[in-house]
C-alpha cells in the first residue's frame, strides 16, 4: 500500500449553492478524487472509493484516513465500477472481473470473463443474507442491436447481447452503414442479438448463454457457482438488499441513439425477484416498446424484437425521470437523518446529447433524490440552487452525483464526479472528484 495525495487541481466548492431540504446542512468532506464512482465505509470508519479510471487509465482503489488517500490497489481494468467490502477483503468489480483484495494485500480473480466488453460492465458486489455475492451486469448495446454507436465493435467484432434463455425472434434487421468498409455506401444489415453484420431469419432463435448480458448474477464468496438470478434488466447499475433482505437495482434504460433509438424511456428503481424477466429489449418501465411515447423523433416506432416473451415483466418499485443516470442508493436506518428505510438514490443525469436524440438536458438528475419506500414517491431531497451542473454554471456544487452511503455517524456522504471541460461537456478535469457530507442540524 502506497500514500498518495492526489495533485489538487482547482475547482470552486460551495456548499451553499447546493439546495438542501430545512433542517440540513452541506459541506465538503474530501476533494482531491479521479473519477469516482463508488464509496464503502470499512471496520476503522475509513472511506474506500473505487475509481474508475476512465479520465487517467488508472482504475484503483483508495482509502480515505484522517484526510489522506492512500492507494489500496491499482492496475485494475477499466472500467472500474464498485468496491465492497466483507470482513476485511474487498471485492472490486472492474471490467469482465470481480478480484478480492485480502486483508494481507493478496491478489486473487474471483471471476473472469464476464461479458462486459460493450457499452456497460459489470457493477458492485453486493453481499446476500444467503451469505452470497450479487451484482449487475449491463448490456452490450443500448436496446439489443449492435450499431454505429458502437464504437467496441472495431476490437470486439464478435461481440452482441446474450439472453439467459433461449429466445425466438421476429427475424427484424437494421440497415447501418458498414464499419469494416472503405466506401461510405456500403451498408450492412444486423439482426437482435447477433454480432454486427449479422442477419436473423424469421424465427430465429437465440440460445440462452450461462453468460448473459443485462442480468443480475449470483455466485459464492469464491467466485464459484456463478448462476442468473434475474434477466432482462436493461442496465442494472447497482444492487442492494434493504432490512427485509429484498434486493433492490437502480436500471439505467435507452437512449435514443443507434439502430434502435427508444425516446424518453425512464430509469427504474427495481424490487428483484428470483427468475424473473425484466423486459429487456422490449419493455421500458414495465411497458412495452411499441407505445407511441417512446417513438424517437427521427427514426420509426420501435417494435419488438422477441416473438414470445418470457413473461410480462413486473412494474417497476417506482419510476425515475428519464436520462438522469440512476446510480448508486444507499437505504437510511437512522430515525434521526429522517424517515427509516427510505431510499436516497445519486442521479448523475446526462452528459451526451446523442443519448437524448440530439438536444442537451443538463438539468435532469444531477441530484440526491429520497424514494418513499411505503409508496414509491420520490422527490429531491439535495440539488444545485441553479437546478444545473456546476460546469454549466461555473457554481460551487454538484457536478455530477454518483454514489449514496450512510456513514457511521449517521450522515450522508454523497461522491461527486470529476467536473467537466467548460468548453467540452465529455472531458472531465482531473483530480476533481468530490465527497460531500450531508448532516442534521
Amino acid at each position: 500500500m502506497s500514500t498518495n495525495q492526489p495533485n489538487m487541481i482547482y475547482r470552486r466548492l460551495n456548499p451553499l449553492d447546493i439546495y438542501v431540504l430545512p433542517g440540513y446542512t452541506v459541506e465538503v468532506f474530501a476533494q482531491g478524487l479521479n473519477s469516482p464512482v463508488s464509496m464503502v465505509f470499512d471496520e476503522e470508519g475509513n472511506i474506500i472509493v473505487g475509481e474508475s479510471g476512465e479520465i487517467d487509465g488508472n482504475a484503483r482503489v483508495m482509502r480515505l484516513a484522517n484526510g489522506n488517500y492512500e492507494v489500496v490497489a491499482e492496475g485494475f481494468n477499466v472500467p472500474l465500477l464498485g468496491v465492497n467490502i466483507l470482513n476485511g477483503d474487498k471485492y472490486v468489480s472492474h471490467k469482465g472481473m470481480v478480484t478480492l483484495i485480502k486483508e494481507n494485500g493478496i491478489r486473487q480473480n474471483l471471476i473472469t470473463g464476464l461479458p462486459s466488453f460493450g457499452d456497460y460492465g459489470n457493477g458492485l458486489v453486493e453481499f446476500g443474507p444467503d451469505g452470497r455475492m450479487y451484482f449487475g451486469q449491463g448490456p452490450a448495446t443500448n436496446s439489443g442491436v449492435v450499431g454505429p454507436d458502437n464504437n467496441w465493435v472495431f476490437t470486439h467484432p464478435y461481440f452482441h447481447d446474450y439472453p439467459a434463455e433461449d429466445i425466438e425472434l421476429v427475424g427484424q434487421n437494421f440497415m447501418s452503414y458498414n464499419f469494416f468498409s472503405y466506401s461510405p455506401y456500403d451498408y450492412a444489415f444486423t439482426g437482435a442479438f447477433r454480432p454486427f453484420g449479422i442477419q436473423n431469419r424469421p424465427d430465429s432463435v437465440v440460445a440462452g448463454s450461462r453468460r448473459p448480458t443485462s442480468c443480475i448474477y449470483r455466485a459464492d464468496l469464491d467466485g464459484s457457482n456463478l448462476e442468473v438470478y434475474a434477466w432482462g434488466v436493461a442496465q442494472p447499475y447497482r444492487v442492494k438488499f434493504d432490512r427485509y433482505n429484498r434486493l433492490f437495482a437502480t436500471d439505467q434504460a435507452y437512449d435514443a441513439r443507434g439502430s434502435r433509438p427508444i425516446k424518453d424511456c425512464p430509469d427504474s428503481f427495481l424490487l428483484i425477484t428470483q427468475g424473473d424477466w425484466y423486459g429487456f429489449p422490449d419493455y421500458c418501465a414495465g411497458l412495452p416498446v411499441t407505445m407511441p411515447r417512446f417513438r424517437p423523433e427521427v427514426g420509426p416506432q420501435p417494435e419488438f424484437l422477441m416473438s414470445v416473451h418470457p413473461m410480462i415483466p413486473p412494474k417497476p418499485f417506482t419510476l425515475i425521470e428519464a436520462h438522469s443516470a440512476s446510480r448508486g442508493f444507499d437505504f437510511n436506518y437512522n430515525e434521526n437523518f429522517g424517515p427509516y428505510g427510505d431510499a436516497y438514490l445519486a442521479l448523475s443525469g446526462s452528459i451526451f446529447p446523442i443519448t437524448t436524440g440530439g438536444y442537451p438536458l443538463p438539468g435532469v438528475g444531477r441530484r440526491i433524490v429520497r424514494i418513499d419506500m411505503n409508496d414509491g414517491n420520490v422527490s429531491t431531497f439535495a440539488i444545485n440552487r441553479t437546478g444545473l451542473g456546476a460546469s454549466f454554471t461555473e457554481g460551487g456544487g454538484f457536478e455530477r452525483p454518483m454514489d449514496v452511503v450512510f456513514g457511521p455517524d449517521g450522515a450522508m456522504y454523497v461522491l461527486d464526479y470529476n467536473i467537466a471541460n467548460p468548453m467540452n461537456p465529455n472531458l472531465f478535469i482531473p483530480n476533481t472528484g468530490v465527497i460531500w457530507r450531508i448532516s442534521r442540524t
